[in-house]
């Protein structure tokens, strides 16, 4: 693909740079990775591979060759030869075509994966930019005009173009209010009762100041039992930390590995894509939930997702299998096929049958 414009902030994201915060250096990733992750499995990538996070507004590309390509996240009214292009499908892409965007028309990141994925270097084991050390992606930045990207090995493509959400599933409207599940913690003590009752109550807005580093959110006040200042310790995706002036910031992607304000609580895993596509000025809700409640959640994801490959859905872990079958309105134990051999009339044949499993 040839950058013919950049777009507002194109970057190449993968699931992040894991097992490197020890040393400083932030995961990073995409920030909506439930839709990364999908757009990688539409055409037939790991679910890691290296793909394209559209900010606001998406480049323009020139496709040098043909390509298979799948669009997901947000909306920014993207066009193929100047034909609106389908959501979370897979869609094949001659060479020679354009890809250009219209700009949000609802969401805030879109994602584009192309299959055999985005192939620039590995950087501590990840392709993923991180913009203020340089590392990762297209030399660290963002896309400019005149870059030139090249897809990986396409030998592992598993789809022939045509894969796409399931019949009874629709791609997500993000629209303007955010509610947003979290579990209290893991200073919710540092904060005064009536804090913790507001942060559940309230309506904050999304602050024009956020980035992939935080969402700063501006509304009611968040107080302190003492003071916001706390001993350095992990900072996880998705928790609140509120600063001295009450106002609740939650992490995201380019966070710090460490902290030292209070967090008041933690957005949870399944709904961190979500918040990921709020624009500033979007109202945000927090709904309390519990840590049990945040695991059926991601497992209701998970199933989802795996849902978009056939093999990945036939060796989906037993509760992930559940939450499918559940989805699909039946939570009936799977049949699985088996294969038989037997001498009859001294002869070898194959018999075929099903057995329930679950």
């Amino acid at each position: 693909m040839e950058v013919i414009e950049p777009g507002l902030l194109t970057t190449v994201q993968d699931r992040g740079r894991y097992g490197r915060q020890r040393f400083g250096v932030p995961v990073s990733g995409a920030m909506d990775t439930f839709s990364l992750r999908a757009a990688n499995l539409l055409v037939g990538n790991d679910q890691g591979a290296a793909c394209l996070e559209m900010t606001v507004v998406g480049p323009r590309l020139r496709f040098t060759e043909r390509a298979v390509i799948a669009l997901t996240g947000g909306d920014l009214a993207m066009r193929l030869d100047g034909e609106p292009v389908p959501r979370w499908q897979a869609v094949r892409v001659a060479g020679g075509s354009v890809l250009s965007s219209d700009g949000m028309a609802d969401g805030m990141r879109a994602y584009l994966a192309v299959a055999g994925g985005i192939d620039v270097p590995e950087v501590m084991g990840s392709r993923s930019t991180y913009m203020a050390s340089r590392i990762g992606g297209l030399d660290g930045r963002a896309l400019r005009a005149g870059d030139i990207l090249r897809a990986g090995d396409a030998g592992r493509d598993r789809t022939d173009g045509r894969r796409g959400l399931p019949e009874d599933l629709e791609p997500v409207h993000y629209g303007h209010s955010h509610v947003i599940r979290a579990v209290p913690g893991p200073q919710a003590d540092a904060f005064t009762r009536e804090a913790l009752e507001t942060l559940f109550d309230s309506r904050y807005l999304v602050s024009i100041d956020s980035d992939r580093v935080g969402y700063r959110l501006e509304g009611s006040r968040l107080r302190h039992e003492t003071g916001a200042d706390i001993i350095s310790d992990g900072s996880p995706a998705g928790a609140i930390q509120v600063p001295a002036n009450g106002m609740p910031i939650v992490l995201m992607a380019d966070r710090g590995p460490t902290g030292g304000y209070a967090k008041i609580a933690t957005v949870i895993s399944a709904d961190l894509g979500r918040l990921a596509q709020a624009r500033p000025g979007d109202a945000v809700s927090f709904r309390q939930v519990t840590a049990d409640q945040a695991v059926e959640a991601l497992i209701e994801q998970e199933a989802i997702l795996l849902s978009l490959d056939p093999e990945l859905a036939a060796a989906a872990p037993e509760p992930v299998a559940r939450a499918m079958r559940a989805s699909a309105g039946t939570d009936r134990p799977r049949l699985e096929r088996r294969v038989a051999r037997a001498k009859v009339g001294g002869e070898t044949v194959e018999v075929e049958f099903l057995i329930e499993r679950g």
